[in-house]
């Protein structure tokens, strides 16, 4: 998210909140795709994180790229954070740790998703190579441990950084560590928003094995296939995990926002302040808690837009749906993970086998995959086979899904063109960090450091 929002339109109820999600129902013929990606920029000769200020930092790299793409600018107590396209919808924002983000514009088809991507990354490499930077797309930092890790100057951040101790042992590491690619879907209804978070949650740890690529920390394997993914599961338990309560009767965007009221917040902004009020719920603010405490208490739609951006489930809904369970990797499955969900989600006869692929697996099986994914990935046991077997059943369906679909390129190609890295991936039965791990102990001789040579944009 490139910017905060600040919207003083007064809430009151939890009615009033669900009409905000239901806002985002459009007829299927409107449906849109925004792929959001993050990478890490590093020192193209120490290999090291690069700072926010300096020749060589993100503020540089910042105000390079609003000069070349002419982009509003973004800032934060002074400091440039940010570029927004306000007439097409897209942004760049940073993470915690300098992570450089492209939050893409919604777009009609996944050819036009991945001509966004490419030159994005053409126009970070115009600005960032002279300068000495490179940037790596893997999904957490391989080499670098979170001491290196620089802060950038964002007020959200602070109080964030403030608060993750205090909820859970990972959280820092999923800030200033981590990177992934997601893609934002639209829904045409209630229904059809319940059924795409329902299929989303039950099928994120099969994307999640597809797209491991974070077996690294600090120079040496971790044990895991995806440590990103394993960070979730000790980040935040509040905000964060596969929502049981979606598969519920009943389900909708009141029992959304019921949840997200009891969610404790991190701030409220006034102006450009950012108040610090970690540790109250949405709820309590709804009820007064806040009064004295922040300039004009009474929660606004600006308040829970902002709210909604700081619930980090493994989809998470506002307007639209974040796909969020993949690791950060190379720029062809930048257009892959959105691929791969487009096909999924955006047919209705495919997004109906989708779900009876999954309805009738259980809370606990569920919970197993989402616990047993990180580590061992594509070769996790489920059922009587493997998540390799479930995810070949997906790739197909999705397959399906683009054909129908039928969004031709210049070429004439189908969008099934960008679901390649995948079938390529699970025709060898091997996930990124497989491939990682192979060249680690291969090629590389146990030498990490090769992957900013191997891995760079």
């Amino acid at each position: 998210m490139a910017r905060d929002t600040v919207d003083s339109t007064p809430i009151e109820t939890v009615a009033d909140l669900a009409a905000t999600l239901e806002e985002g129902c459009k007829p299927e013929e409107k449906f849109l795709i925004g792929t959001e990606h993050e990478k890490f920029g590093f020192c193209l000769n120490e290999l090291t994180p690069i700072p926010y200020g300096g020749e060589k930092g993100v503020e540089a790299i910042l105000t390079g790229m609003e000069k070349l793409i002419n982009w509003e600018r973004i800032e934060d107590a002074g400091k440039i954070i940010g570029l927004a396209d306000d007439r097409g919808g897209g942004a760049i924002s940073i993470e915690p740790g300098g992570q450089f983000e492209l939050s893409g514009a919604p777009l009609d088809n996944l050819h036009l998703t991945c001509r966004e991507a490419n030159q994005h990354l053409a126009d970070v490499r115009r600005v960032a190579e002279p300068l000495g930077i490179g940037f790596l797309g893997i999904g957490m930092t391989p080499t670098w441990s979170r001491a290196d890790m620089p802060r950038m100057p964002k007020s959200r951040y602070d109080i964030m950084t403030n608060y993750m101790p205090k909820v859970g042992s990972l959280g820092l590491d999923m800030m200033y560590r981590t990177s992934t690619i997601q893609v934002n879907l639209d829904f045409s209804s209630e229904a059809d928003m319940a059924l795409k978070m329902r299929v989303g949650l039950a099928l994120q740890p099969i994307a999640t094995a597809i797209f491991a690529n974070s077996p690294f920390t600090e120079g040496k394997p971790n044990g895991f296939k995806s440590f990103r993914a394993q960070i979730w599961t000790d980040t935040d338990h509040d905000r964060t995990g596969d929502m049981p309560f979606a598969f519920e009767e009943g389900f909708g965007f009141e029992r959304y926002v019921e949840w997200a009221i009891d969610v404790p917040m991190y701030f409220v902004k006034r102006g450009s302040t950012y108040y610090d009020v970690t540790g109250t719920t949405f709820r309590q603010f709804m009820n007064g808690a806040l009064e004295g405490k922040v300039p004009d208490a009474t929660p606004n739609i600006g308040d829970w837009n902002n709210h909604l951006s700081t619930l980090f489930p493994d989809v998470r809904l506002k307007k639209y749906i974040e796909m969020r369970g993949a690791d950060g990797g190379p720029w062809r499955r930048i257009c892959a993970l959105p691929a791969l969900w487009v096909g999924l989600l955006y047919d209705k006869g495919v997004l109906d086998q989708a779900w009876e692929l999954v309805k009738d697996w259980t809370q606990e099986e569920r919970a197993a995959l989402r616990a047993g994914v990180p580590k061992t990935a594509l070769q996790t046991p489920f059922r009587s086979g493997t998540v390799l077997d479930v995810a070949k059943q997906v790739l197909a369906l999705s397959q399906e899904g683009l054909k129908r679909r039928n969004r031709l390129s210049d070429g004439d190609l189908d969008e099934r063109v960008h679901l390649a890295p995948i079938e390529e991936g699970l025709a060898s039965g091997m996930c990124p960090a497989d491939v990682l791990l192979q060249r680690y102990n291969g090629s590389w001789k146990g030498d990490i450091s090769q992957v900013f040579r191997d891995y760079a944009y």
